[in-house]
Order: C-alpha cells, then sequence, then structure tokens
C-alpha cells in the first residue's frame, strides 16, 4: 500500500538531483568561459539584460565622520533587548526622552514654513506642512543614528513626538475620525518611504537626491527646476551643519538650529570656523 508513494517520492529526489547536476554543470561550462574570454581578453556579449548598477566617485557629502564601534553589552542586556524593552543605557532615559521632545518641537517652532509654501509652491495644508516637518525629522534622525545605542532609543521618541503631534493637528483642524484615521495611514507610508528615499538620496548625487525630493515633497508636481536645485542646496547644507554639532549636546538637550532656505553664500557655512590671528601671532 505504501510502495507507490514511497517510489513516487523517491522519483522526484531523483529528478532534482539529476536537474541539478545539469544546473551546476551549466555553471562549471560558463565559468571557464567566463575566465578563458578574460584571460584571452574577448569581449562578452549577455543575451539576458540585467540592471545597469549606479555608480559614483563621490557618495556622500556630509562631513566625514568616523563611526562609533558597536557599544559591548552584557547577555542581560541583549537579552532584554530581544524582548522588546531597552537596556540601560550611558544617559538617563527621562533625559533622553526629553531632548528628543524638544528636537522635535525645533523641527517644528523653527522653520518658517510660509517661506517653504512660497518658494516650493506647495498649497497651506496639513499634508504641505507634514512634508516639510517629515524633513527636517529625518534629518535629525540621520545624525542621532550616529550616537549608539543612545540615539537609537532617541530616534524611537522623536518619530512618537511627531505621531502624536500630527493626530493632535488633525483634531484641532476638526476631522473626523475615519478620516483622521485614513490620514494617519496614508501619512504613516509617505513617511516610511520618505525615510529610505532621502536615505538613497544623500549617499548618492545630486540627481538621486532631487529625484527623493521630487517625489515626496513636491509629490511628483514640479514645473520648476530651480525649486528642486534650492531644496536639494538646503538639504545638502543642513546635513552638514547638523553633522558638525557635538552628539553629546544633542542626546542631553536636544537643541537644534536651522540654516535658512534662501542664502546669499551658501557654501560659506561648509568651511570650519577657525581661530584669527593678528599681525603678531595672537
Amino acid at each position: 500500500m505504501y510502495r507507490r508513494p514511497l517510489q513516487s517520492a523517491f522519483r522526484n529526489i531523483i529528478r532534482q538531483h539529476t536537474a541539478l547536476r545539469q544546473v551546476s554543470e551549466q555553471d562549471a561550462r560558463l565559468s571557464k568561459a567566463l575566465v578563458a574570454c578574460r584571460l584571452t581578453g574577448a569581449d562578452i556579449s549577455c543575451h539576458t539584460q540585467s540592471r545597469a548598477l549606479h555608480s559614483t566617485r563621490e557618495l556622500c557629502s556630509v562631513k566625514q565622520t568616523p563611526q562609533a564601534s558597536e557599544e559591548e553589552v552584557g547577555a542581560f542586556t541583549r537579552l532584554i533587548e530581544a524582548m522588546g524593552f531597552t537596556g540601560p543605557l550611558k544617559y538617563n532615559k527621562w533625559k533622553i526622552k526629553i531632548a528628543a521632545l524638544r528636537m522635535y518641537t525645533c523641527c517644528v517652532e523653527r522653520i518658517n514654513y510660509d517661506e517653504f509654501f512660497e518658494k516650493c509652491s506647495l498649497p497651506d495644508t496639513l499634508n504641505s506642512w507634514f512634508l516639510i516637518a517629515q524633513l527636517h525629522v529625518w534629518m535629525c534622525l540621520v545624525r542621532m543614528r550616529q550616537e549608539g545605542r543612545e540615539g537609537k532609543y532617541m530616534c524611537r521618541y522623536i518619530v512618537h513626538s511627531m505621531w502624536e503631534d500630527v493626530e493632535q493637528r488633525s483634531k484641532i483642524m476638526g476631522i473626523d475620525a475615519v478620516h483622521r484615521k485614513e490620514s494617519m495611514r496614508a501619512m504613516t507610508e509617505t513617511f516610511y518611504a520618505a525615510i529610505f528615499g532621502y536615505d538613497e538620496g544623500i549617499l548618492s548625487d545630486d540627481c538621486v537626491l532631487a529625484a527623493a525630493l521630487w517625489r515626496n515633497v513636491f509629490n511628483r508636481q514640479c514645473e520648476d527646476p530651480r525649486q528642486l536645485e534650492l531644496m536639494v542646496e538646503y538639504v545638502r547644507k543642513q546635513m552638514q551643519f547638523i553633522d558638525s554639532l557635538d552628539g553629546e549636546d544633542l542626546l542631553l538637550t536636544g537643541e537644534v538650529k536651522w540654516r535658512p532656505l534662501v542664502e546669499e553664500n551658501a557654501q560659506s557655512i561648509l568651511k570650519v570656523p577657525g581661530p584669527t590671528y593678528n599681525d603678531a601671532g595672537l
């Protein structure tokens, strides 16, 4: 009774083994051919289309800072963090939470949103405000992720403060619960999609960053390339400025100052201010 199923399974195993052996033999022949062509200098034309890899010499325009080495934690800390809790940190957690709230406040109260709406031709709506706010929140997240476990803990509460603020603003505007829930879901998807696009753009050239800003800030509706150029310049200079701030001060205070959107000489801020001396060397 069990003979036929066993024979069928055995035949399937033999067929899979034979197919894998044929594929491995084809790979071996192809690799030998590639080695031979490289040795002879022959040109190889592949019949299968493959995606061209994007390469750029300048991967990042922000200040090249050495990445902090991974902090060594004990087995107990790794266990509780694997369970979803936060282990002991270098600084007090409540201080980091307060600093995170203050940093998000800097993203909201120290930005001239009317200037962004005017220069980028954006409508004065809650969604436009959120697009500009999430851009500055993302820049803060990029900076704080460089500060190890404490910085990642702070990033969590920066995002939490943002969603709390968005929900309160939507309630004040009189949006009903059903539409508010749908809007929050759409904003959540927009936020995390924008993070991936901005991360790729800041590590690539200006074309990739401009594409990310065109998709997220301008919602694929930008007819003036000067507006994109202005935003790319703003993000580049802002990231370099934030990267020059002290990490310990950011963790304890959360104070962030932003450069203005329009400057006469934006490149001047890229130079590190050094001491000035008189003729006597003093």
